[in-house]
């Protein structure tokens, strides 16, 4: 077996943990809540049957009204721009943190690393010829 096959076959599995996590997105609407403990964290509760945020599983009663039982301290997703300062206002971040640049530096990240896997290769290659 070549050992050098072997650090290539971590530079590809690193790469491809390096930009799986630029793929990943906010919470969209596209599905219901895993939980309406999630709901809740996001600001939504009284989800009525019809919105793009119901799931069956998330009415536990049937009565087409998801997450009826907000805990006390909840807050609706319109109330938390209102309750932050001008600063935090208008950041244009989605609710994972990540920015419009994530996918870009991880492309960066993957570059940066895949280069450094070809020269400790070429490095290697060299010391085994002497």
């Amino acid at each position: 077996m070549n050992p050098l096959r072997k650090p290539g076959a971590i530079v590809v599995a690193a790469l491809a943990l390096a930009v799986l996590p630029g793929a990943a997105s906010a919470h969209d609407g596209d599905h219901p809540f895993e939980n309406c403990t999630e709901a809740y964290a996001a600001g939504y509760a009284n989800i009525p049957e019809g919105d793009e945020h119901y799931g069956s599983h998330l009415d536990r009663d049937g009565d087409g009204i998801a997450c009826d039982l907000p805990p006390a301290d909840f807050r609706a997703h319109d109330d938390k721009a209102a309750a932050k300062g001008p600063a935090e206002q208008n950041r244009d971040l989605a609710e994972t943190g990540g920015a419009d640049t994530t996918v870009f530096l991880a492309a960066v990240g993957s570059t940066v690393l895949l280069t450094g896997g070809a020269l400790v290769a070429a490095a290697r290659r060299r010391r085994a010829l002497r």
